[in-house]
């Protein structure tokens, strides 16, 4: 019988048995899941590989895994979404880097801003995040979280992408119908602080050819817009295919 539980780590799929010593996967195999051998899970390198195994051994300090299968992840979308997303206070950022993960963002990009009040970051905690994410999603890659980055350099880093669709109150109602991106594109989304953008950052959008988009006429958290641009993004039609 195949499993639905999912598990995304350094684990190396060419060989036939692997080992785990990871303490975090053996407390939640062993305690959470109270899974036993001769039950069956899925592992992924987070590359876009993933197999179904069967726990051949589940000891206190290590378990083993016999691979059955292996297969490519087909769930990814096939363009690539970069969330440029100001920081945020710690449980509103923790909540987009969550809910971003969950619908297909492969790349997440913290920006500082001039209204940004919140500068640190917990790394750790939010690639813990990302990977739990993507494992209850079902992905079989894990998002690149990036330094944080300042406007300027987060400008530069779109330059790479197709398009760019700039969040902002007074822009454009955003119709997810009327855009495409060619299949492996870029998208970027960026979204601003809780006290909104600087005017001279919308300056800078605008001589970076950015498409100033909104919403709609309700103003929203930067969090909740933050998780509905992302969404919305992964809606964006492709000119082959929507998902490979």
């Amino acid at each position: 019988m195949k499993s639905s539980y999912r598990f995304i780590g350094d684990f190396d799929l060419s060989k036939i048995f692997i080992r785990s010593e990871d303490r975090e996967l053996l407390h939640q195999l062993s305690h959470v899941l109270r899974l036993h051998e001769g039950d069956h899970i899925f592992i992924g390198d987070g590359k876009g590989t993933e197999a179904l195994c069967e726990i051949t051994s589940l000891e206190k300090d290590w378990a083993e895994f016999k691979v059955i299968e292996t297969s490519e992840n087909e769930r990814e979308l096939s363009h690539t979404i970069i969330l440029y997303c100001s920081i945020l206070k710690r449980d509103n950022f923790e909540l987009v880097v969550q809910k971003a993960t969950e619908v297909g963002i492969k790349e997440i990009a913290p920006i500082l801003l001039k209204r940004t009040v919140k500068l640190g970051l917990d790394k750790e905690r939010l690639s813990d995040i990302v990977r739990e994410a993507a494992e209850q999603s079902g992905r079989g890659f894990l998002p690149v979280l990036h330094e944080p980055m300042d406007f300027e350099g987060a400008i530069e880093h779109a330059k790479e992408n197709e398009i760019n669709l700039f969040f902002d109150v007074n822009g454009e109602v955003f119709e997810v119908d009327r855009l495409r991106v060619s299949s492996g594109g870029r998208l970027g989304i960026f979204i601003g602080p809780e006290g909104g953008w600087d005017q001279e950052e919308i300056k800078r959008a605008h001589e970076s050819k950015f498409k100033l988009v909104s919403l709609g006429a309700l103003t929203l958290r930067a969090e909740t817009a933050a998780i509905v641009a992302s969404y919305l993004a992964a809606l964006v039609g492709q000119e082959t295919g929507d998902r490979r």
